[in-house]
């Protein structure tokens, strides 16, 4: 009964991994076209784990039972079984997904503050003025958001090497025949990056191909 809900989980997990190293490397490594794939790559690593955060709740059985998985107190006296993977990936998609949000949104601060510039008064001006975070683009302002960056960017690559590892336990310590193998995690791993890969080209070719087509129809309509 829990086989799809697990499965479903990897794969999302998967997907989601590759979205946050990839801009990450690309960061670390000072690469210039990173820009060109970066948002779309965070952006879909947040969404993946959210999408992955579903399934845990499935196949607990009782959904209403799921809050049980947080290692909190209850008044049943029930404490969470601190060897079961499950609950690591608790801890480790938590994690990750907080995470993968701050490196998100804090890429988008100055742009967010670009927009607020070009915003007419009201409450949009407001609202973008309140997520940029006060950004003036001042020397101070760009020394510490690199820093910021370097350091989420620095932390999050390895990361991603956990989580996923993490995840690869949920089989890996089972007693089924052929499961438990130390082959497990890297396998995770590298099948994650492959498919995060492929699930950024799947969103960026149609997205590229489409505006690409609108930019070049606007311009014609206006020459």
């Amino acid at each position: 009964m829990w086989g799809w809900p697990i499965v479903n989980f990897v794969f999302w997990i998967g997907i989601g991994h590759a979205g946050t190293l990839i801009s990450a490397i690309l960061f670390l490594t000072r690469q210039d076209w990173r820009t060109s794939v970066n948002r779309a790559a965070e952006a879909m690593t947040i969404f993946a784990v959210m999408c992955a955060g579903i399934f845990p709740a499935f196949h607990v059985g009782r959904v209403w039972m799921a809050w049980y998985l947080a290692p909190i107190p209850n008044a049943n006296a029930i404490w969470q079984n601190f060897k079961s993977p499950l609950l690591w990936d608790v801890f480790a998609v938590s994690t990750y997904f907080t995470v993968s949000l701050i490196f998100w949104y804090l890429g988008m601060v100055p742009d967010l503050a670009t927009i607020r510039d070009r915003c007419k008064a009201g409450i949009r001006k407001t609202l973008y003025g309140l997520f940029s975070l006060g950004w003036r683009g001042g020397n101070r302002q760009w020394r510490h958001y690199e820093m910021a960056y370097l350091l989420l960017a620095a932390f999050s690559t390895p990361l991603v090497l956990s989580v996923h590892s993490i995840v690869s336990f949920d089989f890996a310590t089972s007693v089924v025949p052929g499961w438990h193998t130390t082959i497990f995690p890297p396998y995770f791993v590298a099948g994650a990056i492959f498919g995060g890969f492929a699930m950024v080209l799947t969103l960026m070719i149609p997205c590229r191909k489409i505006l690409r087509s609108s930019g070049h129809d606007y311009d014609e309509a206006h020459r």
